[in-house]
């Protein structure tokens, strides 16, 4: 495809980019209609991954009542 071919391509259509596999031409799939589209942050601003968040967490261990803490 051309540039000018890509800048007026049918709305409903996409260019698929897969690793390993040369670019081609696919239908847009709507995602509200996948069975998992509630746990995305489009669904609900509640699942957003707060990547920040997630590293400062990384490694800490939590130990609550029921945590053994075994000596090896």
């Amino acid at each position: 495809m051309s540039q000018d071919e890509i800048t007026v391509m049918d709305d409903s259509k996409c260019i698929f980019q897969l690793r390993g596999v040369r670019p081609f031409l696919s239908d847009k799939f709507d995602i509200t209609k996948h069975k998992n589209y509630k746990l995305l942050e489009d669904y609900d601003k509640k699942n957003v991954f707060d990547i920040e968040n997630y590293i400062k967490r990384k490694g800490k261990v939590k130990l609550n009542r029921n945590t053994v803490i075994t000596r090896l």
